[in-house]
């Protein structure tokens, strides 16, 4: 009997390690919320184009990026709700503040 005991066990350990396994399922961390606030940044218009104004704005706004247009060029027109636009002219001055 005890041979036959030996023989079920020597059978049965190499088929639990077949078990099917499943990792838990992991939650990816939720990404923070971005969302440009265009009008809370227009008393910057007139001012300097410049980083550190630069960096103001995209705070101030809550865009998570920041886009520069200079004088005479062209832009896609990809819209993103997350990104401040700022438009400066030839005198590094800035012309217009918008979002997308």
């Amino acid at each position: 009997m005890p041979m036959r005991s030996i023989a079920l066990i020597a059978i049965a350990l190499p088929l639990a390690a077949c078990a099917a396994y499943e990792e838990p399922a992991s939650t990816p961390a939720a990404e923070p919320t971005y969302t440009c606030d265009a009008a809370a940044v227009q008393g910057h218009i007139g001012h300097t184009a410049s980083a550190d104004m630069g960096a103001a704005i995209q705070l101030q706004s809550g865009a998570r990026t920041l886009r520069w247009g200079p004088p005479d060029s062209a832009w896609t027109m990809d819209y993103r709700p997350d990104r401040v636009n700022v438009r400066y002219d030839n005198a590094m001055k800035i012309t217009e503040i918008t979002c997308g």
